[in-house]
């Protein structure tokens, strides 16, 4: 299973807060709020949890000539592998993977 980088915000953190924190944690990637644009919630089916149970997951896109765009982002104890991902790799991803990639596609971020 291919899952995007992400977590839980912790108590007094926002989801801005968590998104900076968890790209530096699972990825290595430093980035500020000033680089940072939200892009809109999924909601889906949780993958592996019980019939019926939901994830919401806030989605945000770092700015073009930001810091990433001469980043490399390596995995991390908690990641055990990093790619770059298409509309191809839906099938290996979780519902809100899936729905993610498809929003990208339409933004004309990927492919």
């Amino acid at each position: 299973m291919l899952y995007l980088p992400g977590g839980k915000a912790e108590p007094q953190e926002t989801d801005l807060d968590a998104a900076i924190r968890e790209a530096h944690e699972e990825t290595g990637l430093r980035v500020s709020p000033d680089d940072v644009d939200p892009f809109g919630v999924v909601l889906e089916p949780a993958h592996g949890q019980a019939p019926g149970t939901m994830v919401a997951m806030t989605l945000f896109l770092v700015r073009p000539g930001g810091p990433l765009d001469s980043a490399t982002p390596v995995a991390s104890a908690e990641v055990d592998e990093v790619e770059w991902v298409t509309s191809a790799d839906a099938g290996r991803c979780p519902p809100a993977g899936v729905e993610t990639l498809r929003r990208l596609v339409a933004a004309e971020r990927i492919d």
